[in-house]
Formats: structure tokens, sequence, C-alpha cells
């Protein structure tokens, strides 16, 4: 996706996002805290886990004062510990106060998916696959920016951003179509006609729309709700002639024997709408 327009959605979120929190003041801070007060916070860890957020943090610090100052002791993707402090931040402190809660929100909310990712792609490593995380699309509205570069940090890989950067062709779509031949050929010529250099999925659900698919040549075959066994044959069946991914509720429990099957990627909607966000805290130093 291009940089300047993930930049774009970023400032939009973060602009939405005080906004949201804001309002016309921050009422409790102005009314209690001098405006020429200043002070420093400490972003303070209290899990383990892979620290993700610190450059969107700079981007809020900076968007809401730009006098603040951030020293970062911690980057993103390193392992941390309770006790460890990422970073120190110094300025107004009414400035502190009324960014301290989006910073957090966002921080904890990505290195919650970070750590959870690592934890999924680790354990396919440590099992002897060469198979991928894959993310979804099934984000927080208006933060899938945010979840999907904690996706990177974490180690895994983005299927796709949203709509526009790859032609899925699901059951769904099939069905409307008319089937496999229909709904491959319309998005190749689409493809043409637009000028568009997509990559073309098609999901499969049996072993005869398995055939119909290489048949059709696309560029990566998902197989949907297969079991391991299933899998490991279709696998077999595709030989190479093109990317081949696992999805249809498997679970961190479950996923070792579909990447054991020879899978080149498995997504796991999990990694972004079950997450738990990973404590920390923005403290006073006194």
């Amino acid at each position: 996706m291009d940089e300047k327009i993930v930049n774009e959605l970023i400032d939009e979120l973060i602009k939405l996002s005080f906004k949201e929190d804001i309002g016309d003041g921050d009422h409790t801070t102005l009314s209690s805290i001098p405006a020429d007060a200043v002070g420093q916070q400490r972003l303070i860890i209290k899990e383990e886990g892979i620290l993700a957020g610190v450059d969107i943090a700079r981007k809020v610090f900076a968007a809401f004062d730009p006098e603040l100052k951030m020293e970062v002791f911690i980057e993103d993707g390193a392992h941390v510990k309770p006790g460890d402090v990422a970073f120190i931040v110094t300025g107004k402190e009414q400035s502190l106060l009324q960014t301290e809660r989006l910073m957090l929100n966002i921080m904890q909310r990505m290195s919650g998916i970070a750590t959870m990712t690592a934890k999924y792609q680790q354990a396919l490593i440590d099992a002897g696959t060469k198979t991928h995380v894959l993310d979804t699309r099934k984000t927080t509205p208006g933060m899938r920016i945010l979840e999907k570069m904690a996706v990177k940090i974490g180690g895994g890989m983005n299927h796709r951003i949203g709509l526009f950067d790859m032609i899925l062709l699901k059951d769904n779509h099939v069905d409307f179509a008319g089937g496999i031949h229909n709904a491959v050929t319309r998005a190749k010529q689409y493809c043409a006609e637009k000028g568009k250099n997509l990559k073309i999925e098609l999901e499969v659900r049996n072993f005869d729309e398995l055939d119909q698919a290489l048949a059709e040549g696309v560029d990566r075959i998902m197989f949907d709700n297969f079991t391991p066994a299933d899998t490991k044959k279709a696998v077999e069946i595709v030989a190479g002639r093109c990317e081949t991914e696992s999805s249809g509720g498997i679970t961190f429990d479950t996923m070792i024997p579909y990447a054991q099957a020879g899978v080149d990627f498995i997504s796991f909607g999990a990694l972004t709408h079950s997450v738990k966000g990973l404590d920390m805290s923005f403290k006073a130093v006194k």
C-alpha cells in the first residue's frame, strides 16, 4: 500500500480519536493543571510480550503537541518484560495527560496483536514447518492499518489490506458468478481492462473445485474448512503450481497439522478480532 495513503489514514485516525476523547476540552486536566507546568511520563511495561506502536506513539504526541520530546529506549518488535521502560516523554503536563489514553489504547492493542502473532509464528517454526501466519479483514473499523502493522511487527504477514489490493474469490462470489470458470474469467478480464496487476486467490470447498481452480490458473488457492488429511492431499495435487492457504476455524491448538500438511499460509481472524491488549502504563515521573 502506498506510504502516503497509509500516513493519511493514520493521521485521520489520530485526529478522529482526539475528537472522540477530548471533545471541547479535557476539563479535568484544564481545571487542575497549570498551563505552564512541565513534567515527564514514562511508559512502563507490565506484561511480557512483543512491543508494537512506538512509531504511532510518536505520531500521537507530535500531532497534539509538537513540543513534546520523546526519548525511546525500546523500539517496535522488541521482546519486553514487566518493569521495562519503553520511553519517556517530556513536555507540558496538560499535553501529557491529554495524549496518554489514546497512546496507551493504540500501543496496548498493537502490542497484544504483535505478541499473539509472534506466538503463532514461532510455534509453526518450532514444529519444523515453513508456513506463514496471515491476518484477515476481521479488524477494528478504522484501525485496520495499525492492526496489520502490528501483525507484521510480530512476524506475521498481511493477507491484504482491503478489497482493493487483491482479488479473493470466495464461495459467495463463485456462487453469484455462476461457477469457478465464470468468476475467474471475469476477474482476469477485469484486471486486463482496468490495467490492474492484482493477485487472484480462489477459495475452494472440495476437490472438484480444486481441480477447476487449477484448470483456470490462479495465484493462490484457499482450502476452506478442509481437514488436515484433505489439506495434505490437496497440497500434493497442487504440487507447487500456485500458493496454498488454509482457512476456516483453525486455532492455535489445531494449526500444526495444517502446517505440517505443507500449506504456504494459514489465516487467523483471531489475531485481530479476539486479541487481549498487552498491559502497560504511562506514569508521571515525580
